[in-house]
């Protein structure tokens, strides 16, 4: 049975039934956002029992990019919860920001970070559980049948370089591997596995605190694609306008978002491989990549009436999405220092968040969209298809920019193909390392025609339609 979550703060006082306490949380924990999510609507709880093994990922595939939903029924102590944020709609709402100003407020965060405020205690640590069994502290989904078992999803993973004592906050899948172990997936050139290899030179592993349940802002900043030594935790702080609550971990010197869910504190290993097997990725079919770390997990903390927070892998709205937003910041942000006339860029579902980006640029010059391609490869080697638009073209509206290509593009003139270039070990066509890459010209050009114009109703008259069938 799912019903609607409208009730959901007149629960919140019944932390036994996993309630949701806004009032004592704060507006950097997640379960504030749901409390806003759910008072709009747009918080569904599962009341029915829900297996752990596939049918919790089959009701969030089922609801992807529809409602939050809230399981109460998992055979297990803590509520689970997934979907969140699977539009840039959501995305930008938790940051109350709107989706036509998401991005230049991920970009003024990166260049205006704001110090943590650290604290002597915090939610996250109510309750302390010494080498925990994690599949029995924790209600872990198996999502796919092709993989080899359960996934923790959307752990944000905080290690800290002891050269700069930076923090360096990612994400990473965790798949148990009996009592406090556990497989973590973290690709080779990424800082968190570069940090690993680092210690074990030096003859040591490497702290790292896995949180879970955390607010957006936390999210986004740890998706992010920046340099080794920049503090995404402060970057959440200012996606949330304010310094981020930080708490010390009880087993090491880390700082973590002390709002958060639940927090596993241990050790990552590059010395230890463990065999992963087949695992779902992005674009929605399974990899193979071999051995990797394992982590070791000392302790536990939650809050007493914590929750678990999931987000449905592969090819799925949020996690494409999560990524795709943090991306095509980053991206704006970096194509702007050699083109002053980036209106705005997406990385859409279209290219599961990763492969595709759309670049919008105001009056572009001759040979502005292929120096915008050929800065996107450089920047992001992951991306295999560019298209650049006007600024008229919404970049993430994909029904407007397959527009743009078929009015504005000339084949014969307007494609760049690219043979044999660099890509990462995700892309469901490399081969050797390199992949061919697509650049598409969609912009108007004055040789074709002299009149762009749009035919459509004068703005006066649009306004008036608007008022007259806001009543029905």
């Amino acid at each position: 049975m799912i019903r609607n979550h409208r009730e959901l703060k007149q629960r919140s006082s019944a932390p036994e039934n996993g309630g949701l306490q806004e009032a004592a949380s704060g507006r950097q924990a997640l379960r504030t956002y749901l409390a806003a999510l759910a008072s709009g609507g747009n918080v569904a709880t599962v009341a029915a029992p829900v297996n752990l093994e596939f049918e919790l990922a089959a009701c969030l595939a089922q609801a992807d990019g529809g409602p939050a939903l809230w399981f109460t029924k998992v055979g297990h102590k803590l509520p689970v919860v997934g979907n969140l944020t699977p539009s840039v709609a959501r995305m930008a709402e938790s940051l109350n920001a709107t989706a036509e100003s998401l991005q230049s407020h991920i970009i003024a965060a990166i260049e205006n970070p704001l110090e943590h405020r650290l604290v002597s205690s915090a939610p996250c640590q109510e309750v302390v559980v010494a080498d925990p069994s994690l599949t029995g502290e924790l209600p872990i989904p198996r999502f796919f049948a092709g993989e080899d078992g359960p996934y923790i999803t959307a752990g944000a993973v905080i290690a800290k370089d002891p050269a700069t004592g930076c923090a360096n906050l990612s994400i990473a899948r965790l798949r148990p591997l009996g009592g406090n172990r556990a497989f973590v997936g973290i690709a080779p050139n990424h800082h968190l596995s570069r940090l690993a290899c680092a210690a074990q030179a030096r003859g040591e592993k490497l702290n790292i605190a896995v949180c879970i349940g955390n607010h957006p802002a936390v999210l986004l900043a740890a998706c992010l694609y920046l340099g080794l030594g920049d503090d995404e935790l402060k970057i959440a702080g200012a996606l949330l306008r304010e310094p981020l609550e930080v708490v010390r971990c009880l087993d090491s010197d880390l700082l973590i978002p002390a709002q958060c869910e639940c927090v596993l504190e241990g050790k990552l290993d590059a010395g230890e491989l463990a065999p992963e097997g087949w695992v779902s990725e992005f674009h929605g079919m399974y990899e193979s990549y071999g051995p990797g770390i394992v982590a070791t997990f000392s302790r536990l903390t939650r809050r007493r009436d914590a929750f678990f927070q999931v987000i449905l892998p592969g090819y799925h709205r949020e996690h494409c999405l999560l990524g795709g937003v943090a991306i095509a910041a980053g991206l704006s942000r970096a194509l702007r220092a050699s083109l002053s006339n980036v209106h705005q860029v997406a990385v859409g579902m279209g290219g599961a968040g990763r492969l595709h980006a759309v670049i919008s640029l105001r009056k572009p010059q001759a040979d502005d969209a292929r120096k915008a391609m050929l800065a996107v490869w450089s920047a992001v080697s992951l991306i295999k298809r560019v298209v650049v638009v006007d600024d008229d073209i919404d970049p993430w509206n994909c029904e407007l920019v397959e527009w743009a290509i078929a009015t504005r593009m000339r084949p014969e003139r307007d494609l760049l193909v690219v043979p044999g270039a660099g890509t990462d070990r995700s892309e469901p066509l490399a081969s050797g390392g390199v992949v061919g890459k697509l650049g598409i010209d969609a912009t108007c050009r004055d040789q074709d025609r002299k009149d762009w114009r749009r035919a459509e109703p004068p703005k006066a008259a649009v306004e008036k339609a608007r008022q007259l069938l806001a009543g029905l």
